[in-house]
């Protein structure tokens, strides 16, 4: 393979006072192809990306574009020179309308609605960004960065929010951007992406590249070996735990609705188990989760705690009986100016009746337990922000680690991260069921239900569709259910 390349990036590197980001990164892109980047969290992609695309500066390396040195000063910059991207977060600005913010970065309007119908999507322009959900926030992101017709466009960790038709159509797109002779970065930590759809891969670890080499079926131990190199853990098959049918039920819910999208749900989860929850888009999952942490009241049905029913006014309420929230949306659910240790003490202040002298050798013991048993990375201790995305979502969980809880709803907790934290993850579940807990898990990748459930409920049209021992599983299984195929 002869051909010139699109993009070479040669020696870069970049620091955060003591935390190197990237160390001596190089790759290249050709000209129609699609090139998966790879590596664990904190491996430099993001801030590769970020250099790439203008958002900050390197402080040392060189970016080519069709073999011209480039150096962008801001996204738009970088648009005009050919490369758009798609960032890990929504780029759209909260309190302004959708075509407020297409004005912002100078995207033509019709050629957006154009993109946009092809998806098969509608767009309300005059709605608010905070008013749309996060799957169709990011199609919106996708469509404007195609509207400027970019030589190389970016994906950074897109298909991650995304539920599985949401996440075939830009797998669809991409191999329609690539037929035209156009070439796409891929960011995803679904390995099975990047043997469906890329042609190369290079893995970034420690903030260098460690391999790059034909993405062809096959490649999945090679990723993860160089993702992790002598750190290599990958997922153990999940031991499902007996006697469940002897627990106790902890959770039960009765005929539970609200909005447009949550029509009659009903299940139950006992003591010690892992239910796992698996939909496609606009099931009613996030406003089931919801109406469960306190953060939203249902139109109608019961929820029993230990075979009492509750009624949850606030999110408080549903602390006091137990129960703790992990978001998808980890950013809403921290302090990202504030320390880790600050972010990981912050409910143990929930249940004080008086205020007085803080207990810093009690709080020091469980954020140090904390830390330790969810293995976060402290470099960057100073600011919860600074940290990689699966080390945020190691606080997220921690915080609850120092209080306590009977119940855990965990909202597709492994999205964008890398295998390795996933595993850690998966044991944590696993660890705390085993210790008496319960978790109820919702997760957008449909392999993840055998790695960390006992069973799954699956929902479609705002019913449980579906309610299924480990044993039926199976991604085919969970798939054919979101779609309605089967019957409960």
């Amino acid at each position: 393979m002869n051909k010139k390349a699109l993009l070479k990036i040669s020696n870069l590197a970049k620091s955060y006072g003591s935390v190197v980001a990237l160390r001596d990164a190089n790759f290249e892109v050709l000209p129609g192809e699609i090139h998966a980047l790879l590596g664990a969290n904190g491996a430099g992609k993001s801030t590769l990306v970020k250099i790439l695309t203008g958002v900050i500066s390197s402080d040392q390396g060189v970016i080519e574009v069709n073999g011209t040195p480039v150096k962008f000063t801001s996204p738009d910059n970088a648009r005009k020179g050919g490369v758009a991207p798609v960032f890990q977060d929504p780029a759209l600005i909260p309190d302004i309308s959708i075509q407020r913010n297409l004005h912002l970065t100078g995207t033509n309007k019709n050629r957006f609605l154009k993109e946009i119908a092809q998806m098969g999507l509608t767009v309300d322009l005059n709605k608010l960004a905070s008013e749309i959900e996060l799957p169709l926030l990011r199609m919106i992101d996708l469509a404007r960065a195609l509207s400027h017709d970019p030589d190389l466009l970016i994906l950074d960790e897109i298909t991650a929010a995304l539920p599985v038709d949401m996440a075939q159509k830009v797998i669809s797109i991409m191999g329609q951007y690539k037929a035209q002779g156009k070439s796409v970065i891929f960011i995803s930590h679904r390995l099975a992406e990047i043997e469906e759809i890329c042609d190369r891969a290079t893995v970034l670890r420690d903030g260098i590249n460690v391999d790059t080499f034909d993405a062809a079926a096959g490649s999945e131990e090679r990723i993860v070996a160089s993702m992790l190199g002598d750190k290599n853990v990958s997922a153990k098959e999940h031991n499902q735990r007996s006697n469940k049918s002897e627990n106790d039920i902890l959770l039960k819910v009765e005929g539970l609705a609200g909005g447009k999208h949550l029509k009659s749900v009903s299940f139950e989860i006992h003591k010690g188990e892992v239910l796992g929850v698996a939909a496609l888009e606009g099931q009613g999952q996030d406003l089931l989760f919801e109406i469960l942490a306190g953060e939203s009241k249902p139109s109608d049905g019961k929820i029993f705690i230990n075979n009492n029913e509750v009624h949850f006014n606030h999110p408080d309420d549903a602390i006091k009986y137990g129960i703790s929230y992990v978001p998808g949306d980890r950013k809403t659910a921290l302090m990202p100016q504030r320390s880790i240790r600050e972010n990981l003490a912050l409910t143990r202040f929930r249940g004080l009746r008086n205020w007085g002298k803080i207990n810093f050798r009690d709080e020091d013991s469980k954020v140090d337990g904390a830390i330790e048993s969810l293995e976060i990375d402290t470099r960057a201790k100073s600011q919860v922000k600074r940290l990689s995305g699966g080390n945020q979502q190691k606080v997220t969980i921690g915080r609850w680690v120092t209080t306590g809880f009977d119940l855990l709803l965990c909202f597709d907790p492994t999205r964008g991260i890398d295998v390795g934290t996933k595993a850690q993850i998966y044991a944590l579940i696993e660890k705390f069921a085993n210790e008496g807990m319960a978790v109820l898990l919702f997760t957008s990748e449909l392999r993840e239900i055998q790695l960390a459930c006992d069973r799954a409920i699956v929902l479609y049209e705002g019913k449980v569709q579906a309610d299924l021992e480990y044993d039926n599983c199976d991604e085919a299984s969970l798939l054919n259910a979101a779609h309605g195929l089967v019957g409960a």
